[in-house]
């Protein structure tokens, strides 16, 4: 059986969804018994928290591969995953990581995750890295300027990321955990095309119809208010602005055919994403009239 940490997300949906129609036994873990509606009925669902051992040594019994997702920036849950993951002996753990892992210099995002990884390296479990650029998701969050005013805040200007589908990332963590020979491989995930913030909002008009302003933002200290008007942690903060001053000088896109070489074909592209969600985008628009 395998479980699956963040079930009801972006990617563990999706990852439970792709397991289940490849004939696998699934766990889903949730903390949220209320948002398990979203996943497939062959789904067992366990209730339990990261941090709470004994709702995961419940969890994991039966279990004996683990995809792992840590939220916050600290390692209590990852270290608490790890000790029922040892005591209940799971035998692979397929853990998302990012790609600001191998960034030099060293990120704070990046060390987070990279301290996370050294963690179960130490574990001694049989252990595969996600690293992922941005998600195509992430485009989300231009929801609340789209309804208010019809338009999108620009923080990285001429940057550009290849951005990638979870479904995709979903796609690749299927193969780690089913498949053999990925045990002490991390793999940096991203899209085929490197877009700046403007190109992606010109496809999204040109896949909708509608016209969609881009703003720029004067700083990344800006971009943090706008996004945490009720604050944000310092070390969240400090994370949250170099990352944004990174992404501007980075003006080609961190590029990699990973997804091709794992999946024997190319990742989605950011226009096909959209054409599957063109109706969130609309509604949106659709709200400030």
């Amino acid at each position: 059986m395998i479980l699956v940490t963040g079930a009801t997300g972006h990617v563990g949906s999706e990852l439970v969804r792709q397991l289940i129609e490849r004939g696998e036994e699934v766990r889903a873990l949730v903390r949220d018994p209320s948002k398990a509606n979203k996943l497939p009925a062959a789904a067992d669902v366990a209730v339990g928290d990261l941090e709470d051992l004994p709702s995961l040594l419940k969890a994991y019994q039966g279990a004996d591969r683990i995809f792992l997702l840590v939220p916050g920036i600290d390692h209590k849950a990852a270290e608490t995953a790890l000790l029922a993951a040892k005591e209940t002996g799971i035998g692979r753990i397929v853990y998302l990581s990012s790609y600001a892992v191998a960034r030099t210099p060293l990120p704070p995002m990046g060390r987070w995750h990279q301290e996370r990884e050294e963690l179960i390296r130490a574990s001694g479990i049989p252990a595969t890295f996600l690293r992922p650029g941005g998600f195509m998701t992430n485009t989300f969050d231009w929801m609340q300027t789209l309804r208010e005013g019809g338009y999108v805040l620009d923080p990285i200007g001429p940057g550009r990321a290849a951005l990638i589908d979870p479904a995709d990332i979903a796609a690749v963590a299927a193969v780690a955990l089913i498949e053999d020979g990925h045990a002490g491989k991390a793999y940096t995930l991203t899209g085929n095309e490197a877009l700046t913030v403007a190109e992606q909002v010109a496809i999204i008009s040109a896949v909708i119809g509608r016209e969609i302003a881009v703003r720029d933002i004067a700083s990344p200290e800006e971009a943090v208010k706008f996004r945490y008007p009720n604050g944000a942690p310092p070390s969240l903060t400090a994370a949250i602005v170099e990352g944004l001053k990174s992404m501007r000088s980075d003006t080609q896109g961190l590029r990699t055919t990973t997804v091709q070489e794992l999946l024997g074909r190319p990742p989605r592209s950011f226009r096909e994403w959209c054409e599957i969600n063109a109706g969130a985008f609309r509604q949106a628009l659709e709200a400030q009239n």
